[in-house]
């Protein structure tokens, strides 16, 4: 039965060339359009290079600091004394990477100006995150008590400042006006990830603020590590506890809000919540309300174009159904035939997106990028493209299957 609706459902996409243009183009485009938009979502929140332990951290960025009493606020990322004092104090992490987030800076080589990103981090940064080096190794514990004026770059970077088959260890690089030897070269980091991004990673120690000041709004941040993702709540719950006993000031502030968060709250909470709620469940809503509206207006089209191609094939229902056959089989067959278009459609839209993702892998739209249809994106691209054809192919089926046999035999004379 299946493969008479298959030559059924051909015929019918033959009858009406342009219908059928339209209908596969809509179906097509917007399922690149979600494709694409899975593979980055995808790539932005499953862990990967240089982060594969993202399961088992939290990362803390900011800090909100109000004066109920005079309706002020200031949000900020951390001194380095708060990660140094308060949170190394805490039992339930393994490590901690304390970094600066990216600062722009100028180097030159052969009088030509280069903007580079840089990042200052601690000697666990490098235990955290498992970079890939190309050259040479971390700076160590020893380089960093001597503030060494040492620096790891990224492969994009030894391009620009010594060609693309040169070797950097050991050679001089400026940026920031100064001189700093290279003792490391690692494969770049996708511009999205934030956290450890950089083109030049420098010690810490090497920043002119005052790392023993003791108040707590800085220019540093940190990714908190522990030995299981079942610890992530008993760190919340810890960090929590140190935040209520943080030293209170009447006259310049008397509310703290500082938390540790898996990677998707930090998002939400920085974009929507301002700093103090995590606003996953409104990130949720926006983003869901987006991809039904994004499918809605296709399906709309669908179904108006499914309602044009019934009456055409009004004869053909009444001679079926004068015939014997049941509304329910009618129903089937029309749900069927949606379903083997929409899948058609499918089949174009993961072609165009396999163009796509190739493209925007080659442009410098986001630096070390690598979008890809792995089993996660076509799982839900085949579960869009089901619920596309179901949402398209079963009113028209419905409509199809009430039509009255002799009015259907009568349209066509």
């Amino acid at each position: 039965m299946l493969k008479n609706y298959f030559k059924i459902a051909i015929a019918v996409l033959k009858r009406r060339k342009f219908f059928t243009f339209i209908s596969l183009f809509g179906i097509s485009f917007t399922l690149t359009i979600l494709i694409v938009l899975t593979a980055f979502v995808d790539h932005l929140f499953s862990p990967s290079y240089p982060d594969p332990n993202r399961d088992r951290e939290l990362f803390v960025n900011r800090i909100r600091l109000e004066a109920s009493k005079k309706n002020g606020m200031s949000m900020s990322p951390l001194s380095f004394y708060f990660f140094d004092h308060y949170v190394a104090a805490l039992k339930t992490p393994s490590k901690i990477a304390v970094y600066t987030n990216g600062e722009m800076s100028n180097g030159y080589k052969d009088n030509r100006k280069i903007v580079v990103e840089l990042k200052y981090t601690n000697q666990v940064f490098w235990d955290v995150y498992q970079f890939q080096f190309l050259e040479g190794k971390p700076f160590t514990g020893g380089q960093l008590e001597n503030r060494d004026k040492v620096v790891v770059i990224s492969a994009a970077t030894r391009a620009k400042y010594f060609g693309e088959e040169a070797q950097a260890l050991g050679k001089y690089i400026e940026a920031n006006n100064t001189q700093y030897r290279v003792v490391g070269v690692v494969k770049p980091v996708p511009f999205l990830n934030n956290f450890c991004y950089a083109d030049l990673y420098l010690p810490y120690t090497l920043v002119q603020d005052n790392l023993k000041d003791q108040s707590l709004q800085g220019r540093f941040c940190a990714t908190i590590q522990v030995s299981s993702s079942r610890d992530l709540p008993a760190l919340k719950k810890e960090f929590a506890g140190m935040i209520s006993k943080l030293p209170r000031s009447d006259e310049s502030y008397d509310l703290i809000y500082c938390y540790p968060d898996e990677y998707l709250e930090v998002l939400t909470r920085g974009l929507l919540g301002q700093g103090k709620d995590k606003s996953t469940g409104k990130a949720f809503l926006i983003f869901g309300s987006f991809l039904l509206l994004f499918m809605l207006l296709p399906t709309i089209n669908l179904v108006n174009i499914n309602l044009s191609r019934i009456m055409e094939r009004s004869s053909e229902i009444g001679v079926r159904k004068a015939f014997g056959a049941s509304a329910r089989t009618l129903t089937y067959q029309f749900i069927v035939e949606n379903l083997i278009l929409t899948l058609f459609g499918g089949l174009l839209g993961l072609i165009f997106s396999l163009v796509v993702l190739h493209v925007l892998n080659a442009s410098d739209l986001s630096p070390n990028m690598e979008l890809k249809i792995n089993p996660v994106v076509l799982f839900y691209s085949l579960l869009a493209c089901l619920v596309f054809g179901l949402l398209s192919g079963v009113y028209p089926a419905w409509r199809m299957s009430k039509i009255n046999v002799v009015t259907a035999l009568k349209a066509n004379n």
